[in-house]
Formats: C-alpha cells, structure tokens, sequence
C-alpha cells in the first residue's frame, strides 16, 4: 500500500469518505461513488466485510477483501484516475480517515447498518468505518448516514436523535415516487441525487421540486 502521506490529491477538485456496511441498499453505495468519481472527488472507500457480502447478493459485484485489490477493481471498473479511489481494510489506523489533521471533511455511510449506527452514536471506534465517522464528529465536518432498516426500535431511534443533536445528518434511505419512477435506478437516483444535494455537489440525476416540470 502506498504511504498516505504521499497521495497525489492535486488533481482532485475534493476529498470524501463513502463508507459501506452491510445494510440493503448497495445499490445506492455503488452509484454514489459513480456520481462523486464523475465529480472529480477523491474518494477514501470503507466497505466492511458484511457490506461485500450483500453487494454480491444485491448487485452481482465482488469486491476483494484486499485493500490494494479492491481500488484496483474498482478503478478499473469505474475507469478512474489513478489514486482517485484508495480502500482501506478496517484496521488501517495510520490511514488519513482516522486522523483529523488529514481526513476529509466529508463522510456518507451508505448504507448504514443499525449496528454501525449504535456504534458511531456511542463513540465506539472499533473498526476504521467508525473510527472515521468519529473523527469527522469530533472535527465538526459533515457526515450523513443512509440508515437502512425497518421497522426501526426504539434504540434505533434514540441513536439517530442522539446523532442528529450533534449535527449528524440522518438520511434513511426512504425514496419518494413523486416523480413517478419507471425503475429501480430512478429510486436509486432519488436518494443518491439527495445525498449529492446535502454534499452541495451538482448533479443532474435528479431534478429538485419544482424544477424541470
């Protein structure tokens, strides 16, 4: 793995942490990181070992548990720049997400288990993926979480509060049909072009209310 403390980020309008755990809902991880490659945006990806697990089930795609495999598959399936996309296994501590003098400001869990919601909503910091929603937290960035399950407990609830009092945003992965959807990639794009709106990154995916009609 390249030293992190050399990565080439000129080139790069922006930095972000995209985070993937094993909540339904890959789909909307997969064409999230698609819009923000095509944004020019570096992006540090976390995938824990259930988020691979259901991104097979869901959507056919194997992502290698090897970090330096992992980018290189998905750069070469995204066709990105190089250093565009850099995985990091779940114990890479020495990683810029897991320190707040180099991670990015900006960081989207999506989708976000129940379980890695309790985690970040008690500090917990076991694994890199909580570690960095920790570190983003604590240095007053941004950090939205796709919440995905239903129906949710009282637990669930209380962490999403706790989180949201501290300037978490909580977006569960709810898409409207206002906009009369005719497949599964225009729901897929209503929360995905939200998530881009909340990051104040233009997209066209998805038109705002009012617009366009």
């Amino acid at each position: 793995m390249k030293d992190m403390n050399v990565l080439n980020q000129h080139t790069f309008k922006d930095k972000i942490t995209l985070a993937i755990t094993g909540a339904s809902g890959s789909a909307y991880a997969l064409r999230l990181l698609e819009c923000l490659l095509a944004a020019n945006y570096q992006v540090f990806l976390l995938c824990s070992s259930a988020g691979r697990i259901v991104l097979d089930t869901e959507v056919g795609v194997k992502l290698p548990a090897s970090p330096d495999a992992a980018t290189k598959f998905l750069t070469e399936k995204y066709q990105a720049q190089p250093e565009q996309i850099i995985a990091l296994g779940k114990e890479q501590w020495f990683s810029p997400v897991a320190s707040g003098s180099a991670a990015p400001k900006q960081m989207v869990v999506c989708p976000c288990s129940t379980g890695t919601l309790a985690a970040i909503s008690q500090g917990m910091s076991d694994n890199l993926i909580e570690r960095a929603a920790d570190v983003v937290i604590k240095e007053r960035g941004q950090l939205i979480l796709m919440v995905r399950e239903t129906p949710f407990s009282s637990i669930h609830l209380q962490n999403m509060l706790s989180l949201s009092q501290l300037g978490v945003t909580i977006m569960p992965a709810a898409p409207g049909f206002y906009h009369q959807p005719e497949s599964i990639n225009d729901l897929v794009d209503f929360m995905v072009g939200r998530v881009l709106d909340h990051l104040n990154i233009d997209q066209s995916i998805m038109p705002r209310w009012g617009y366009g009609r």
